[in-house]
């Protein structure tokens, strides 16, 4: 049975260079081959070849991380044995040749480029410092890095899911990103008594509108408070955001309601009635929920909210354009779950739920005597109208009950007053 081995070459630099070794050492390294022979299972012979290996060229110094505006001197070493002489080098930045002005020729085998006011990384990956023959062969390369130190992480803000879980939130402080690979951690403890925690589910797909997250979804403690922090950091430097306290019962929110179902009232063409049912992830849970109820026209995208719902499952929209179709949501609030006094936190919207009011019956009429007939009545009733619309808005049986009354006598009443318009008309 014949085998081979290989031991890897102990290199850690980009194009085959070590990094962070002097020129000398930079030039050498040792890869092994070892070839065993196994006679039989309890007798094997090994034997290992090493070889020195030589480099043809290294860049030191190798992948630096530099802050915004520093200069950087990196130089370019040949072998001797390559039999070329460092004048003839060029150097390239992200592809770009970069000009002969700012070279500077150290020895017949080393070529320096100074690189003054480094601007950002383009990307966290780093800029690429490359150096060339005269023939435009690639002899060596580093990778650049450019940007800050972090700053103090901000917005730290978190919510538990029927206190299943809890998931905190953050964005990054000062400007935004640092440019370069950052690493933040999000930890915890009990206030009083417990051992510091890291949180290990992150939410990797951050964009500049979509902070960091991290959700905690085993061993939680209620009726006890939390002490939450963020820690950044990166090779420049490292910073923490603010601690913030909380209980987990003060930041509990929940699904949206479910069997949201909207509705015709009647024939009432100005009103739509609204009913859901309370998340059943706290069914089991001694709360009181709030509610709130928006709505907008097909056409629009501008919703009207119902801030006034209170803890009831049901309320009329009234108010309403006749023969048009509304899209209406609904969303929870879960205040004071296991006699929590904070506001609680708003669960998402309901998916939207269209319906549509009845058209209306009025008949359009164009002779000046029926807008005579009739604006008499609307100047009296005008005020009285809009006291009872308004306080129809905040779902009172007591107002909405008055309010179908008026409604109803209104339709009879425009009805009855067509009806005579047209027998004049004949």
């Amino acid at each position: 049975m014949l085998e081979q081995i290989h031991s890897p070459v102990r290199n850690s630099g980009r194009l085959g260079f070590q990094r962070k070794d002097s020129p000398a050492q930079k030039s050498k390294s040792k890869a092994c081959v070892c070839v065993c022979v196994c006679v039989c299972v309890c007798v094997c012979v090994c034997v290992c070849v090493c070889v020195l290996m030589i480099y043809v060229a290294i860049i030191y110094p190798q992948d630096p991380v530099l802050r915004i505006g520093s200069n950087l001197t990196a130089s370019c070493w040949i072998h001797p044995e390559l039999g070329v002489h460092a004048s003839s080098l060029f150097w390239t930045l992200n592809g770009q040749q970069l000009p002969s002005s700012i070279y500077r020729l150290l020895s017949p085998t080393n070529l320096s480029v100074t690189l003054a006011g480094l601007n950002a990384s383009r990307q966290t990956s780093g800029d690429n410092l490359v150096c060339h023959n005269h023939k435009g062969h690639i002899l060596a390369g580093s990778c650049i890095y450019v940007g800050m130190p972090p700053e103090k992480p901000v917005n730290l803000t978190c919510w538990s899911r029927n206190t299943k879980d809890l998931t905190c939130s953050w964005a990054p402080g000062g400007r935004g990103e640092t440019n370069i690979s950052t690493q933040y951690k999000l930890k915890y403890k009990l206030r009083w008594y417990g051992t510091e925690k890291q949180c290990d589910d992150y939410t990797h797909t951050h964009t500049r509108t979509q902070p960091y997250s991290c959700s905690i979804t085993q061993d939680l403690h209620l009726f006890t408070p939390y002490e939450i922090w963020v820690e950044a950091s990166n090779q420049l430097g490292r910073a923490a955001s603010d601690v913030i306290t909380l209980d987990i019962l003060d930041v509990v929110t929940t699904d949206p309601p479910s069997g949201v179902a909207v509705s015709r009232v009647g024939q009432l063409e100005d009103q739509l009635s609204v009913r859901w049912e309370a998340p059943p992830a706290l069914k089991d849970f001694l709360f009181q929920a709030k509610y709130q109820i928006r709505y907008r026209l097909e056409d629009s995208q501008d919703w009207k909210v119902m801030d006034d719902v209170g803890n009831q499952t049901s309320c009329r929209l009234a108010g309403l354009r006749p023969g048009t179709v509304y899209f209406v949501q609904v969303r929870c609030n879960p205040v004071g779950i296991y006699g929590s006094r904070k506001a609680g936190i708003w669960s998402e919207w309901s998916h939207p739920t269209a319906a549509s009011t009845p058209h209306s019956e009025r008949l359009m009429c164009d002779s000046k005597s029926s807008g005579d007939s009739n604006s008499t009545l609307r100047r009296e009733l005008k005020q009285f109208f809009g006291w009872v619309r308004k306080h129809a808005y905040g779902c009172s049986s007591m107002s909405m009950k008055l309010y179908d009354q008026w409604r109803v006598l209104m339709q009879k009443s425009h009805k009855a007053r067509n009806q005579v318009l047209q027998g004049d008309k004949s």
